[in-house]
């Protein structure tokens, strides 16, 4: 936690600093039968980029909507700085910047026009709310766009200005629901990269969902794995990565597709745990360190060609597989198809 401060940042009042930025404690929705979000607890400090990393259907947006008082818990507790919003939702809710996973903003409105709207929700006056917005659009590479409607913007720019909206009024707290879904490559480092200035400069608290194990890895001090409601493991990626550390990995990969090689390799290595990554690609985790020879020896005799053999270093991917049984490729597909 932070050194203790009810000093107000960014001239909010009521923002306590001695207290964490999120205390959630057995948060819980149900939709008819089903429970969307079951019993998660965890606390989010100051200053802190705070990830939810899970598949679709995990529970990250029912949550999220809860944060943000876009959906009604069932049961449970959330505080914002110190204030329960179930008590205190108005004030809790002029704390947060909010970045739902859809562009919000209006198509028929210009840029310009769209963040001074925006501000005018939070009592900004109209020479505070248009220099902030012309700041803004400096701040994120789209001045030039300023006066171009919102439809005409690239998923990419809709997507900044989206974000721009979000932090008009410089809240403490910055939720984003999937901030790069659907961009493209360039438009979503870009996104990542003004997240952390956001964080680094402003010491804006940022609370994100992202299906990107990669995105979480480079963003957030720490995650929270998110599958079928529930948190299963909170930490720090150094410290997630740790639980794996005493694993050896080989990885394998082939110049064609052999369907029958890992049954193959589990009846002539019982002994090694082995991992089918893709239709061309195999792992070999043991706590023992692995001798190379023996398996290229093997692969030889059996006519398998091996493009690539290497040595891998634990990652948050491999804790991720290992504690939600879920693969990486698995949460891109679901991802590309959600983009669609």
């Amino acid at each position: 936690m932070n050194e203790a401060s009810t000093d107000a940042p960014y001239g909010w009042p009521g923002c306590d600093l001695s207290v964490p930025a999120i205390e959630v404690h057995e948060l819980t929705k149900m939709y008819g039968d089903t429970r969307a979000v079951d019993g998660v607890s965890f606390e989010v400090d100051h200053g802190e980029i705070y990830g939810f990393l899970g598949p679709n259907g995990a529970g990250k947006t029912t949550t999220i909507n809860m944060l943000t008082g876009l959906a009604r818990p069932s049961s449970g507790s959330i505080s914002i700085f110190g204030h329960r919003c179930s008590a205190d939702a108005r004030t809790a809710q002029h704390l947060m910047g909010i970045v739902p996973s859809e562009n919000n903003l209006y198509e028929e409105l210009d840029g310009f026009d769209n963040l001074c709207f925006c501000a005018s929700l939070y009592g900004m006056s109209r020479p505070e709310r248009e220099k902030r917005a012309r700041e803004l659009l400096d701040q994120f590479g789209l001045s030039d766009a300023g006066k171009k409607k919102f439809a005409a913007y690239s998923k990419g720019m809709q997507r900044r200005l989206t974000i721009a909206a979000g932090i008009i009024h410089s809240p403490p707290i910055l939720f984003l629901d999937e901030p790069t879904t659907g961009v493209d490559v360039a438009s979503a480092r870009q996104i990542r990269q003004m997240i952390r200035r956001l964080n680094e400069r402003d010491k804006t608290t940022v609370f994100i969902t992202t299906h990107y194990i990669e995105e979480a890895e480079r963003l957030c001090h720490r995650i929270a794995f998110i599958v079928a409601g529930k948190i299963v493991r909170i930490g720090s990626v150094a410290s997630l990565v740790q639980d794996v550390q005493g694993e050896h990995i080989l990885q394998f990969s082939f110049d064609g597709v052999y369907p029958d090689a890992c049954e193959q390799l589990r009846n002539e290595f019982a002994d090694v745990k082995w991992e089918e990554v893709s239709a061309q690609v195999v792992r070999a985790v043991s706590p023992e360190r692995l001798d190379i020879y023996p398996f290229v020896k093997f692969f030889e005799s059996k006519g398998i060609e091996v493009t690539e053999a290497r040595k891998i270093e634990p990652s948050l991917e491999d804790v991720f597989v290992r504690v939600t049984g879920l693969a990486a490729e698995e949460m891109k597909r679901e991802k590309e198809g959600k983009a669609k």
